[in-house]
């Protein structure tokens, strides 16, 4: 796929990842798009303008006040000639005045002004990224119809901490471009997809819950491969400290409350794949301050029983017409699975043996339970799981279609 004739408009914003933008651009041309390049102050503090707007073969623009462009109100003309707006790297800042509506320099009017979708690459310190604030503008800008493509995982180049906060490579800058501007007419097109993902914490008090190791690999994997063949899909995470997939609706949820919440909110769905690592438990009532130790023996905690969502879905009214569990299992793998068809009113159980280091882990081994038989799949990495589940649920609607 290219970008023949599509013109992009680049805000390139202050940080020491704006050198990739560099690369992004001749990625971009390479595809056949035109790039016109926005650059902010500090930006010009990383990257010069002559060597971006060498590489673009355009002008670069930066002042909001520029005579010559302002005699025809020259941000509303860029706002308006363009297909795609990317903003890469998108600090903090930069995320915190798009969602409070600031148009106090170029790449502000721009952004606010233009019809255009928009994609941010997101690049700053692992802290600036976890902090409240830059959740609730990252909740504010999704809502808006922003899309989004990273941030990754590893160490902070300028400061030498690890952590989710590293801009997205220029390729898959590119592929979220591709899929934001042409999304592929694969074969879960006009199919809309439910999938939960991750753990859920349930509060004891305000400082402890009940959780597991889950760390949303596998569930955030699937919903990726369900969007690459065209599907709309919908992700419902519990907390993780992975980024949400590329061209995914995420609703984040905490407790298998929410999660059960956001579910019905997301239904009605032609498919459900529930992998989210739901606490069958909860404290049966959360206590409003830290509980202290108090002599040699712990407080009793008594326990309530959670919902249990698979079983909501798969037994109720809205149920979608392919539904998918998961079930991990630390013994008697198969038996359990094969249970769980039935009791939860699914159509087919990935089963995977977690007594290793699957949680939290990169590769998994599992066996896909229906009740035409059992399928023994090889050891593979998550994201190679959840293409081969992907295509599995596209061959299903193809028969079942037929």
């Amino acid at each position: 796929m290219t970008l023949s004739s599509q013109r992009i408009l680049l805000v390139i914003g202050g940080g020491i990842a704006a050198y990739k933008c560099l690369d992004l651009i001749r990625r971009l041309r390479e595809r056949g798009a035109s790039v016109v390049p926005v650059m902010t102050k500090a930006a010009a503090e990383f990257v010069t303008p002559l060597s971006v707007g060498a590489l673009a073969a355009s002008r670069v623009y930066s002042g909001l006040f520029e005579r010559e462009d302002e005699q025809d109100v020259g941000h509303i003309r860029l706002a308006r000639e363009c297909d795609l707006v990317i903003v890469a790297p998108a600090s903090a800042d930069r995320m915190a005045a798009m969602a409070a509506g600031r148009a106090d320099d170029l790449a502000g009017a721009v952004l606010l002004a233009t019809r255009a979708p928009i994609l941010l690459a997101p690049a700053m310190n692992p802290a600036m990224w976890d902090h409240p604030a830059t959740r609730r503008n990252l909740d504010r800008l999704k809502s808006d119809g922003v899309s989004f493509v990273g941030p990754g995982t590893g160490e902070m180049a300028e400061s030498g901490e690890a952590g989710t906060g590293r801009m997205a490579e220029p390729l898959e800058i590119v592929a979220a471009a591709l899929e934001r501007l042409a999304p592929p007419a694969g074969p879960l097109s006009g199919r809309r997809i439910l999938v939960t993902s991750g753990p859920t914490h349930e509060p004891i008090d305000p400082v402890r819950y009940i959780a597991n190791r889950s760390s949303g690999r596998q569930g955030h994997a699937v919903a990726q491969a369900l969007a690459r063949l065209g599907a709309e899909v919908t992700l419902v995470s519990g907390p993780v400290a992975i980024p949400d997939p590329a061209g995914v609706t995420t609703i984040r949820v905490e407790t298998a409350r929410q999660m059960l919440a956001a579910v019905e909110r997301a239904l009605p769905a032609d498919a459900g794949v529930f992998v989210a690592a739901v606490a069958d438990w909860r404290a049966a009532e959360e206590n409003p301050v830290k509980m202290k130790k108090d002599g040699s023996e712990p407080p009793p905690l008594p326990l309530a029983l959670n919902p249990d969502i698979l079983a909501h879905v798969g037994k109720g009214r809205e149920r979608p017409r392919l539904v998918i569990g998961f079930a991990a299992e630390t013994n008697d793998l198969l038996a359990n699975a094969l249970s769980k068809l039935d009791r939860k009113g699914a159509d087919m159980i990935v089963a995977n043996d977690v007594s290793g280091s699957v949680m939290g882990g990169e590769e998994n081994t599992v066996r896909l339970v229906t009740r035409q038989g059992i399928e023994e799949w090889p050891t593979l990495s998550k994201t190679a799981v959840a293409e081969r589940l992907a295509r599995r649920i596209a061959d299903w609607f193809a028969k079942d279609s037929a």
